[in-house]
């Protein structure tokens, strides 16, 4: 890396974020073309509506995909000890969801990993607009360098670039990059990880972009024609008016001439073709295609809010099939986050550096939750399946080693209290206790 190269990179990183990054941030934002284009003469109606599909979609099938956060789990305790300790320092639930979003609405997003001045482990994430990463051109494409870079308070462009070894501080001066200053990291690559929606690093709703600024210039023009209607022209055709007679007739909303000259009066108001039908249609047609193309249901339509059973999974299949691909890509993202944070030496010595493959992530549909089902369900699966499998079917349970520990907890400190709960349920069962029962043997 050289000044030169950076600053080529950079301006290729500035070029895409003009052309296709901004406009996605601010149409998730409701800031839509319709709104800065060219205005109309001053005595034509003038609506700019926004209709938000896009904050819609992102909110909706995020809250779907990580509205219950995911868990990640170990069996071997001193690791899952760690990696939470890592996660409640540095919010990472919130993190996660907010990496959700943006790559939903970029297509990609970064994680960046660093020391704080706590000197502990600190994790961040950061959008395509201000941040990328450049790979190899090997088959692999393993990350060669992360560039980070923004204006400060005195809105000088400033930023780092990070190496397998080094963190590079920058900053412009005088149109050309000088870097300023340069620290090891120690992590053991570069401390910085791509999360992507998919392959093609393609927001949920990008390809709907056109259909939605459709239907708000659509939904404009129709407000435009209400307005229209609203105002019409009365042409008066046989008589002539003079200006008081006009003045009453608006005020006192009464028409009452003389046919002057043998012609048939004709007192009417102008109205323009009514196209209100085929309006309605246009716009019932782009809303379905956009919910269609993005493959985000309408959770407020009513046909959506009575189908149950099968048919409400059938409803959900391309979003749970969306939910699926996302997961992939997100689980690859975190295994390179684990991957990085566990060769720190800040928690090498309490972990292998590839401790990081013995952790699950579980991603749990944000679905209504039916807690009965649940418990049946894991209730059913004793003896079939380990108390840890039975706990992680149970989505009020947020964290499977904590509530193992507690249950472990609770055996040994109330025996005899669960044995009287088991006496009670087998009373409640119609079975009579065990004495009883050896009594009348």
């Amino acid at each position: 890396m050289t000044p030169d190269i950076l600053a080529e990179y950079i301006a290729k990183a500035k070029a895409e974020v003009a052309k296709r990054y901004k406009p996605l941030g601010d149409a998730y934002k409701g800031v839509y073309p319709i709104l800065s284009q060219k205005e109309k003469p001053q005595y034509k109606p003038d609506n700019r509506l926004v209709v938000n599909f896009a904050k819609y979609i992102v909110d909706t099938f995020n809250g779907f995909f990580i509205g219950n956060p995911v868990k990640t789990t170990c069996d071997e305790e001193s690791i899952a000890q760690i990696v939470e300790q890592v996660q409640n320092m540095n919010d990472q639930d919130d993190n996660n969801a907010e990496l959700a979003k943006l790559t939903s609405i970029y297509g990609k997003a970064y994680e960046m990993y660093f020391v704080t001045r706590n000197k502990t482990l600190g994790i961040t994430y950061l959008p395509p607009t201000e941040a990328f990463m450049i790979y190899d051109e090997g088959v692999v494409e393993d990350p060669l360098y992360f560039v980070h870079w923004y204006k400060n308070a005195d809105d000088e462009e400033v930023g780092s670039y990070s190496d397998a070894s080094h963190i590079y501080y920058f900053k412009r001066n005088e149109g050309s990059y000088v870097i300023t200053d340069a620290i090891p990291h120690n992590f053991d690559g570069v401390p910085a990880a791509e999360f992507i929606e998919n392959d093609e690093r393609q927001g949920i709703y990008e390809s709907a972009m056109t259909l939605i600024n459709g239907f708000n210039k659509a939904l404009s023009e129709k407000a435009n024609d209400v307005d229209y209607f609203a105002d019409s022209y009365m042409k008066i055709l046989g008589a002539k008016m003079d200006e008081a007679d006009k003045l009453e007739l608006r005020n006192q909303r009464i028409i009452n001439l003389d046919n002057i000259g043998g012609e048939q009066l004709v007192v009417e108001f102008m109205g323009k073709p009514n196209a209100d039908e085929t309006q309605e249609h246009l716009l019932t047609t782009m809303e379905r295609l956009i919910y269609q193309i993005c493959m985000v249901p309408n959770i407020n339509d009513e046909k959506f809010g009575t189908s149950s059973g099968i048919a409400m999974q059938y409803k959900l299949l391309n979003t749970l099939n969306l939910f699926k691909a996302k997961q992939r890509k997100f689980e690859s993202g975190m295994n390179r986050r684990w991957q990085l944070l566990f060769s720190h030496p800040l928690i090498n010595g309490k972990v292998k550096a590839d401790d990081w493959g013995k952790l699950r992530y579980r991603f749990t549909p944000n679905l209504p939750a039916n807690a009965l089902e649940e418990a049946q369900t894991a209730a059913q699966l004793s003896g079939i399946v380990s108390r840890r499998t039975q706990l992680e079917a149970l989505s009020i349970v947020d964290n499977v080693q904590a509530e193992i520990e507690r249950i472990e907890e609770e055996e040994q400190a109330q025996p005899e209290l669960l044995l009287d709960f088991n006496a009670h349920d087998r009373e409640d069962a119609g079975e009579e206790p065990e004495e009883e029962n050896e009594r009348q043997s």
